[in-house]
């Protein structure tokens, strides 16, 4: 009869598997049926080897865990972190078997590692024949972005994105590419693509093709690619040509994305090609109708415009009238009657204005404009507001060595010069008479609207003194006066009243002199006799007779006639 033998119910663990404990059994097998199930155990865990990928049966699923089991003794768990998504209990998953005890007794598993085996032979052969791998962009990371080839992460560098730059790389996760596998390291798992090579070697073979393709003069569509402050570079589909600002337009274009954007599709003509250097050159503007053709016809002399100040310069400003048509306002246009020291006193970028042309020059691309013109000439009325012998009042502007300006009215200033600021004194400088910003009445003397010019006159605004000097100093009348410059040929004394005498050398009273600075200086009192008086060249001629020692007494005020001349 066969000995029978118990099912133990607790059992114990062995590197090689299950074993039970001889003295627990809670029902009789025969010793053959005993060995017969025990043999039948051990090879199906003959199946589970360390190092290898294993397929498991999700059991659950937790927040941070999934619980495989894997036909042995116990579960086995693996990171939720691994899976791409989240499996559901039932599911076959393949990992891989890394322990299958580790120090609590646990199967250690890993998803990442079963799918980076099962992809590995894949990747190795495509980098050995050199061959592209489709991959998609995950996430950015320091330094490049990761890239999912076949279910494994792989590192794409951020100088091997693009053949240029990429500014913004959060735009392109997500989307998938073709990457060439430029690096691989099995035991690190370490995977490096790069989508750049690619591209470059997809721009060599278009380079070579539009070569034998592009000629000067062509018309081709382009991508933008990168926008300057000088231009933008665009893609005719392998090869990259500059369109410059100065060819975007013929208007003024301040900056290329005024006219251009990153990933537009335009037109351009091809203009010059230079493969030694690798240099196209587009032009844009080139493909719309020129602007100054028939540009006299359009804008004839005389013609009163609108246009908008695009730019200010020292000398002028300039307005476009239409896209690549501008023309100049000179500073000399501006105004009648101001004087425009800059014409952004007068004018602001970006000002609608009206003005007249003056001149059309299609060979040059000039037009010349006038802002004054607009408005009637203020000095060609002048001569009859204003009529010679006028008397009005005024308002001293400026001094110069000259004269002085007066405004007689906003923007028109007239001229009294030097020697029509009094009747009797030798003015010097202007500052003796009058002063800035002194109200005086004065007489229109000239107006000459051709040169805008007007002459002013101070004296003649009041009586001329001369009329009866002769009888305020009679021929032989002895005076005192005071020596106030020296001249070569005598000296000029000042009898008072802003009147001036002339002593000759020869009158001095003194005998074998060469110059009247041996006789007398300039301050020095003298007394005087009259010998002549000229009201018609305004000239009194004096004899000194003698030389006193006595503080000069001043005589007594003349009282002039302070109302205006009769005409």
């Amino acid at each position: 009869m066969t000995e029978k033998v118990a099912i133990p119910t607790e059992r114990y663990s062995t590197p090689t598997g299950l074993r039970v404990r001889p003295d627990l059994y809670d029902e009789e097998y025969s010793e053959d049926q005993y060995e017969q199930m025990l043999s039948m155990y051990e090879g199906t865990m003959s199946q589970i080897v360390e190092g290898e990928i294993v397929r498991s049966k999700v059991l659950r699923v937790t927040e941070n865990a999934v619980i495989l089991d894997v036909g042995f003794k116990s579960e086995g768990s693996v990171s939720l972190d691994e899976f791409k998504e989240a499996p559901s209990p039932g599911d076959e998953v393949e990992v891989f078997l890394e322990h299958l005890e580790d120090h609590e007794g646990a199967v250690v598993l890993s998803k990442k590692k079963a799918d980076f085996m099962r992809v590995w032979e894949k990747i190795k052969l495509a980098h050995e024949s050199d061959q592209p791998v489709q991959g998609t962009l995950v996430k950015k990371i320091k330094g490049g972005v990761v890239v999912s080839l076949m279910g494994v992460d792989a590192f794409l560098p951020g100088s091997q994105i693009a053949l240029r730059r990429v500014p913004n790389i959060d735009e392109l996760l997500g989307q998938s590419y073709e990457f060439k596998i430029i690096k691989l390291n099995k035991r690190r798992r370490n995977i490096v693509v790069s989508r750049r090579v690619l591209l470059e070697h997809e721009r060599a073979h278009k380079r070579e093709h539009l070569m034998k393709e592009l000629e000067a003069g062509q018309v081709r569509k382009g991508v933008v690619k990168n926008v300057t402050d000088f231009g933008a570079f665009i893609d005719l589909g392998g090869v990259d040509g500059l369109l410059h600002i100065t060819d975007m337009s013929y208007g003024r274009v301040s900056h290329p994305t005024e006219v251009v954007a990153i990933g537009k599709e335009i037109e351009v003509k091809i203009l010059d090609i230079d493969w030694q250097r690798e240099r196209i050159s587009l032009g844009l503007k080139q493909l719309q109708p020129y602007p100054w053709q028939k540009v006299a016809e359009r804008y004839p002399i005389g013609t009163r415009v609108q246009g908008k100040v695009v730019s200010i310069t020292n000398y002028g400003a300039f307005v476009e009238l239409e896209p690549g048509i501008e023309g100049l306002v000179h500073i000399s246009e501006m105004s009648w009657t101001r004087n425009v020291r800059h014409p952004s006193k007068i004018v602001s970028i970006g000002e609608t204005i009206e003005a007249v042309v003056l001149k059309v020059d299609e060979s040059e691309e000039k037009i010349s404009l006038g802002m004054k013109q607009t408005e009637q000439d203020p000095w060609t009325v002048l001569p009859l507001k204003y009529p010679v012998g006028a008397r009005l009042a005024g308002k001293v502007r400026n001094l110069t060595s000259f004269g002085a300006f007066v405004e007689i009215e906003p923007g028109i200033d007239g001229l009294i010069h030097i020697s029509d600021m009094s009747w009797t004194k030798r003015v010097q400088h202007p500052s003796e008479v009058v002063k800035k910003g002194d109200a005086v009445n004065v007489v229109i003397l000239n107006i000459d609207p051709d040169n805008k010019r007007i002459s002013l006159g101070l004296k003649q605004a009041v009586e001329d003194p001369w009329l009866r000097i002769g009888e305020l100093f009679p021929i032989g009348h002895e005076l005192r006066g005071r020596v106030v410059r020296l001249m070569d040929k005598g000296v000029v004394v000042d009898l008072g009243n802003d009147i001036e005498g002339f002593v000759p050398i020869s009158q001095l009273g003194v005998a074998d002199i060469e110059q009247p600075g041996d006789a007398v200086k300039e301050g020095q009192a003298v007394d005087l006799k009259v010998l002549e008086v000229d009201p018609i060249h305004h000239r009194v001629v004096l004899a000194v007779i003698g030389y006193p020692d006595v503080p000069i007494i001043p005589p007594a005020k003349i009282e002039y006639d302070e109302s205006p001349a009769e005409d």
